[in-house]
């Protein structure tokens, strides 16, 4: 039941996924209807594709997506069309013509485990009990439940924020996923203003974020990968990080030259290194690397999912106090947080835009990995 709808056509466009591994198919399909007092229905103005997609496409990630024919996309940005004649009160917040991000994770939460009910109070971030990203019955658009390439989408009014002005559904759409997990991770690490850190896979989605981030927020950072393109699309962003080529700079080469000296003296060696590395290659290589440029106590923040999972020393993280530490995604306090700083801070996707008809283009693009994002933006034809 929506209240205020706008005289709507019958269908819309929309790529399917028919079965794992192959190509989608653009068709006319319904669109969907609002059910509950939390539902919003939206006009989806930009997609933006996702490593998980491509997962989730291959069938790698278990029970993902719950059904064929399969809508991806976890990461896009809309304007309110309609909501619920009996709108819950988050929902009422909302106006037709509102311009939303939306994160896909996590629609219809069951509101009564533990992870919905938890709260850490308003200085922490978690959001209000009744609500959590981590809730593990909620649905996930363009992962479990249908997403962002199609014309137009319900959404959850819990899971999605207001677009800042000035910036547009294209910009906004890969700040959904890619930079709502980056932001959300360099925030759970805790670290000072004037402290290092390495961002490994700096050149890709959520690498080339996560330095504009970092440096922002006052960090020391060094940022790392192994590949022609998305070293330069690294490099050409100007954030004043320092850019390492991994084939040919030794990590421990450059752990020695990182806080080398304190008070004028040189420091001892397991003094030397960065404060925190990000890892974002599914890679072993990739991880080692990031492990190895770190100072004893210094953290690893793991956000990739490789299938195999990742081998560590017990030398590393006994003898070296090296904590090894994971983040999904933040909460939807967080990702206001992050849009309010991407604004304020002009942080913003390296992107190439498609339009709906051409997302296998698109997925051919990225099977490139040339880097930055890859969005289906609406207003193309």
């Amino acid at each position: 039941m929506a209240s205020q709808a706008p005289e709507l056509p019958f269908t819309m466009k929309a790529q399917e996924l028919h079965a794992y591994n192959t190509p989608y198919i653009l068709r006319d399909v319904p669109i969907p209807k609002i059910m509950s007092p939390y539902d919003l229905l939206i006009k989806i103005d930009a997609a933006s594709y996702c490593h998980t997609d491509a997962v989730v496409t291959a069938g790698q990630k278990p029970g993902c997506p719950s059904k064929f024919p399969h809508v991806g996309c976890h990461e896009f940005a809309g304007t309110v069309i309609a909501k619920h004649a009996g709108a819950a009160p988050c929902a009422r917040t909302f106006q037709p013509g509102d311009r939303v991000g939306v994160v896909g994770c996590a629609y219809h939460p069951c509101e009564e485990c533990d992870e919905c009910l938890s709260y850490g109070g308003p200085e922490s971030d978690s959001d209000p009990p009744g609500y959590s990203v981590y809730c593990p019955h909620a649905g996930n658009l363009g992962i479990t439940l249908d997403g962002g390439f199609q014309e137009y989408a319900v959404v959850d009014a819990r899971q999605v924020a207001v677009i800042p002005t000035g910036m547009s559904a294209a910009e906004a759409a890969p700040l959904m996923c890619a930079g709502v997990t980056i932001y959300a991770a360099l925030k759970k690490l805790g670290l000072e203003r004037g402290q290092g850190i390495g961002i490994i896979g700096c050149g890709g989605g959520l690498g080339h974020l996560g330095l504009q981030f970092a440096v922002k927020m006052g960090l020391d950072v060094i940022g790392v990968d192994n590949a022609d393109r998305p070293l330069q699309l690294a490099r050409e962003l100007n954030t004043g990080a320092r850019i390492v080529d991994a084939r040919s700079e030794e990590a421990a080469d450059i752990a020695q030259g990182v806080n080398s000296t304190k008070g004028g003296k040189p420091r001892p060696s397991g003094e030397r290194g960065l404060d925190a590395v990000i890892v974002l290659p599914e890679s072993q290589r990739a991880f080692d690397y990031g492990v190895k440029l770190l100072r004893n106590h210094g953290k690893c923040m793991v956000i990739s999912v490789p299938t195999e999972g990742f081998r560590f020393s017990a030398a590393d993280v006994v003898l070296r106090d090296i904590s090894i530490i994971g983040s999904l995604v933040g909460s939807n306090r967080v990702t206001k947080e992050m849009l309010e700083f991407a604004a304020r801070h002009q942080v913003k996707s390296v992107s190439r835009s498609f339009p709906l008809t051409g997302l296998n283009d698109l997925v051919r693009e990225y099977e490139k990995g040339l880097g930055g994002k890859l969005v289906i933006d609406m207003s193309l034809r």
